[in-house]
């Protein structure tokens, strides 16, 4: 009953809850999908405006030489016709331009081949036009002004300078044409910037949505699972008490049972053990009858005979005597068991430190003979707990891994412990032969054992030790792989309250 109840405290989501998550999933992705998108775009689109401030840069350093070019033919011409210094200068200023203008315009397009082709086109007749033009300029400077028009008049000034243009016109026009190919570039990843900005925008606000909606459903759940469990709550402290009375009533019946049984076993196994003296008493009047027949008369003693006194009956004996015994072992873990289900847990503070301390001393000779060696990871965390029960859970623990070590390595035994919500874990932890996964649980059952049966014992003592740690509230359980040791976790509560105990 209590399992169907927590079934139904547990929150579904449902088929409108499942849909809203996947929504938001879906539109999680999209809006990383756009912001991906979004930063991309944005890349492309700083390129394409370096481009194009590039393309109108550029333009103007085209635009400088052909403005230097006119300049310079200008002053050269006024020079001629009026010679002074401000035409003079003005010619030298405009004509020293000119070769930085076109080095500046080839090294901005470097990495154009049709506008480095045209500029070292310029090169050659940028430099017969300087040479040209220098002719006249030198004769008018020495004052022969009518050689200097005569040379003005009859050089190819005119051709070179409408070459240069032509030439400068082109890389213009490439230039322009490149800027109207980038700045569509531009406006195009501008304008789907603006797009997937708003496409992310409306999947943002759809996220945002979607999870007040999700945050609602839950609520709601949450909401309902509370009256739920409100209303099991009315109930519980009736129901546990019932069920507290049942178990007690069942544990009660299960201890009187196992003492009845233990009881009635113990009276026929009494009777075999006594009559089993009584043989065993027998066998040396025997003994010595064949022994004196043998002397007196060895023809009536035959081989049989001889047999059967001196070997089959000891041999029966000493098995009868053997199964009695563990029998009789079986029984008292029976009334152990029992009589502890009986005993009443007295809690107290412990360090289980000092009680690790107190069973290694108990043992110190078994631990020294075997060469184990124990180590306490210090401090562990103090418990409330039942003494006795605790030290029989540990002392077992760490018998059993003195006991079943690995027989290519000395033998180490460590024993740490922590402390999470209210509850402590004591590791007991070893190097010794392990234990297979399909034997974790079955060495916890009665009568149980795992591995080699080279070691003395009944399949008792881990039954114990589980009994044990659920009457005082707690659980233990094993981590182990064959031939890499063992490490055992006993969890108990922090503090051990009288209505936890466990019948």
């Amino acid at each position: 009953m209590v399992g169907s109840v927590v079934g139904r405290l547990k929150v579904s989501e449902g088929r409108f809850g499942r849909v809203l998550v996947a929504f938001m999933a879906t539109a999680l992705l999209l809006l990383i999908a756009a912001a991906v998108a979004i930063a991309w775009i944005n890349g492309r689109n700083q390129a394409y405006t370096a481009a194009v401030v590039h393309t109108q840069d550029v333009r103007q350093a085209i635009s400088n030489v052909q403005v230097a070019l006119e300049q310079s033919e200008t002053a050269r011409r006024g020079y001629l016709l009026a010679p002074g210094p401000v035409f003079a200068e003005a010619y030298g200023r405009t004509s020293r331009t000119l070769f930085a203008g076109l080095s500046e315009i080839g090294q901005l397009t470097r990495d154009n081949a049709n506008q480095i082709r045209r500029v070292n086109r310029i090169l050659p007749l940028l430099g017969a036009f300087q040479k040209t033009r220098m002719a006249s300029v030198s004769l008018a400077a020495t004052g022969d002004l009518q050689a200097a028009r005569a040379a003005f008049a009859s050089d190819t000034s005119v051709l070179l300078t409408r070459a240069i243009r032509y030439r400068l016109k082109a890389m213009a026009d490439e230039e322009t044409r490149l800027l109207a190919m980038r700045s569509d570039l531009q406006r195009s990843a501008t304008f789907w910037f603006y797009v997937v900005s708003g496409i992310a925008a409306v999947l943002l606000a759809l996220v945002v949505v979607l999870t007040l909606l999700v945050v609602l459903h839950n609520t709601r759940a949450l909401t309902a699972s509370r009256d739920m469990l409100r209303d099991f709550a009315d109930t519980l402290e009736e129901q546990v008490a019932e069920r507290t009375a049942d178990l007690s009533r069942a544990n009660e019946e299960i201890q009187r049972f196992a003492y009845i049984v233990s009881h009635d076993l113990r009276s026929p196994l009494v009777n075999v053990m006594g009559f089993t003296a009584e043989l065993a008493e027998v066998i040396p009047p025997l003994t010595e009858l064949i022994e004196r027949a043998e002397a007196t008369v060895p023809d009536i003693v035959t081989s049989d005979a001889r047999g059967a006194v001196r070997e089959d009956l000891p041999e029966a004996i000493g098995f009868i005597r053997a199964s009695t015994q563990k029998m009789d072992r079986l029984i008292n873990a029976i009334l152990k068991l029992s009589r502890e289900g009986r005993r009443t847990i007295a809690p107290e503070q412990l360090d289980p430190a000092a009680v690790v301390d107190s069973i290694a001393a108990s043992i110190r000779h078994v631990i020294d003979e075997r060469g184990v060696t124990l180590s306490i990871e210090r401090p562990l965390p103090t418990i409330v707990t039942d003494r006795v029960a605790l030290e029989q859970i540990l002392s077992n623990l760490i018998e059993n891994a003195t006991k079943y070590g690995h027989p290519d390595r000395a033998g180490t035994i460590a024993v740490s412990g922590s402390e999470a919500r209210g509850r402590v874990t004591i590791a007991i932890a070893d190097n010794g032969r392990g234990i297979a996964p399909g034997d974790h649980q079955r060495i916890f059952d009665l009568f149980r054992r795992a591995g080699a049966q080279d070691q003395p014992g009944e399949g008792i003592g881990l039954a114990h030790v589980r009994a044990l740690a659920h009457r005082l509230g707690g659980t233990i359980d094993v981590e182990s792989e064959l031939g890499q040791g063992s490490t055992f976790r006993l969890t108990l509560p922090k503090t051990f309250q009288i209505q936890e105990q466990r019948p």
